[in-house]
């Protein structure tokens, strides 16, 4: 019986050599490594009670001195992992170098970590040249008292890429327990949180993001705001920045942005999202989405208007109020545990006063006096047959392309930190507001069509 004892301590012990090298390992395996310690000494003590019980001298035939050392051992290791700031630490990230060919485009190739402030006239934010081609690496850190930090970094593709030139941050926020633990201040840099997408690959199916995403909804808040958690329902609002790290001089009027969430089960969920500011160009923007999940089958929608007055629609509209409406539904179906097929169908009404939307890419305005702007990368405003009868007094008022798209996707999980993806995508629009580039490789004829096709592949890896 003592040398059975002597031998479980024994073995024991021998799980700890990896300690002397924790500081080279990552805070999950320090995690699992001192559990494990936890769960063999509770193993052990419950071997030695019974055996105690049993033969009531048995105890003393333990070698108490191994035993001791065991146990300092794994309290060490614990106060260490603790005082290094390690406790409540989570470093994660991703990468996915995307390949992407583009008809109207006339273009196929790489796209990773390219920039979207366009400073080469090659890189304006726009479906075919979205947030794809990332490199992000997250780190959070959790106190003891309950707040919360994070930092999320993502070079030329963060949220705030296109408007804070430079940057490389996408979040910098802190969350703070109030009253209790559900009730929470949130401060700093955020993400938009409205639709069912995320922007992050790797928690994303397809490669693409559908068109309300890249086209009717903010890119990130600065401020500050509450996040209440009540059962089923998650509500967060936030007062402050929409899309800016700074005001402009003389600009005083806030934004409100708030997000309202419900989770019924494990399987389905429905949240509603919006944005508002004031001022001389007042934009109001509202979404409801929900989610159903069950065995092989995923579902997932969307529905949002937006309204964007006078001089906020930025050309597109001239004076007038730009409008919109659109919609988004993708279905996703696991023909194998590892391959998932999905379909994504998206579409926008945006025909109203000329066309415009609030996350229009890319206008280019024709030369001519009294200028009127147009979104020929992503099929946004008037054709240019329209343009040119308004201008000759042909038609009274300019109408809007309204815009559709439909993508057809595979990704297959090789690995389960390695996903590769599949995406074909056509784009239209019912007037011919896509520049076509092809047999025009200058732009110079502006020579247009009324779609785009898109073909992609992408390999993402996270940890």
């Amino acid at each position: 019986m003592k040398n059975k004892l002597s031998l479980l301590a024994v073995a024991v012990a021998t799980a700890f050599p990896m300690m002397q090298t924790a500081h080279a390992q990552t805070n999950a395996e320090l995690k699992q490594e001192i559990e494990l310690l936890r769960q063999q000494l509770q193993v052990l003590m419950k071997k030695v009670d019974s055996v105690s019980a049993a033969v009531p001298d048995a105890a003393a035939a333990v070698d108490q001195q191994e035993f001791n050392r065991v146990k300092i051992k794994a309290e060490s290791t614990e106060d260490n992992f603790e005082a290094a700031g390690l406790k409540g630490f989570k470093v994660s990230g991703m990468i996915d170098p995307t390949y992407i060919y583009s008809q109207n485009q006339d273009r196929s190739g790489f796209i990773f970590l390219n920039n979207f402030d366009a400073r080469d006239g090659e890189s304006p934010y726009a479906f075919d040249n979205g947030n794809f081609g990332q490199a992000m690496l997250d780190i959070q850190k959790e106190t003891e008292g309950g707040n919360k930090w994070r930092l999320t970094l993502a070079p030329h593709k963060a949220a705030s890429s296109a408007y804070n030139l430079g940057s490389i941050v996408h979040e910098a926020s802190v969350s703070i327990p109030l009253i209790d633990a559900t009730t929470r201040l949130i401060a700093g840099q955020i993400p938009d949180w409205s639709g069912y997408e995320y922007l992050p690959a790797n928690q994303q199916p397809l490669i693409t993001h559908n068109m309300l995403f890249d086209f009717t909804i903010p890119s990130f808040y600065s401020g500050a705001g509450m996040e209440i958690t009540r059962g089923q329902w998650i509500a967060k609002f936030l007062v402050g920045n929409m899309n800016q790290v700074a005001r402009a001089s003389g600009d005083k009027d806030p934004s409100i942005n708030y997000r309202v969430d419900y989770s019924k089960g494990e399987f389905s969920g429905f949240g509603f999202a919006g944005t508002h500011t004031f001022g001389a160009s007042p934009l109001n923007l509202f979404e409801v989405d929900g989610y159903f999940t069950r065995g092989d089958w995923t579902f997932q929608g969307q529905v949002g208007v937006g309204r964007w007055n006078g001089q906020g629609a930025d050309q597109l509209n001239g004076p007038t109020d730009a409008q919109w409406w659109g919609l988004s539904a993708l279905a996703g179906y696991k023909l194998t545990p590892r391959l998932q097929a999905i379909a994504r169908a998206d579409f926008i009404n945006n025909s109203k006063n000329g066309g415009g939307v609030f996350g229009y890419a890319n206008g280019s305005a024709t030369t001519l006096a009294d200028p009127i702007a147009y979104d020929s990368r992503n099929g946004f405003g008037a054709s240019q047959q329209d343009i040119a009868d308004y201008r000759l007094g042909n038609i009274s008022e300019l109408t809007g392309a309204n815009r559709y798209a439909l993508s057809l996707g595979l990704n297959y999980l090789v690995n389960p930190t390695t996903t590769w993806k599949l995406e074909l995508r056509y784009d239209g629009a019912n007037k011919d507001v896509f520049q076509d580039y092809r047999n025009d490789p200058t732009g110079g004829n502006l020579v247009f069509k009324n779609n785009n096709i898109l073909l992609g592949t992408a390999i993402v890896v996270s940890f």
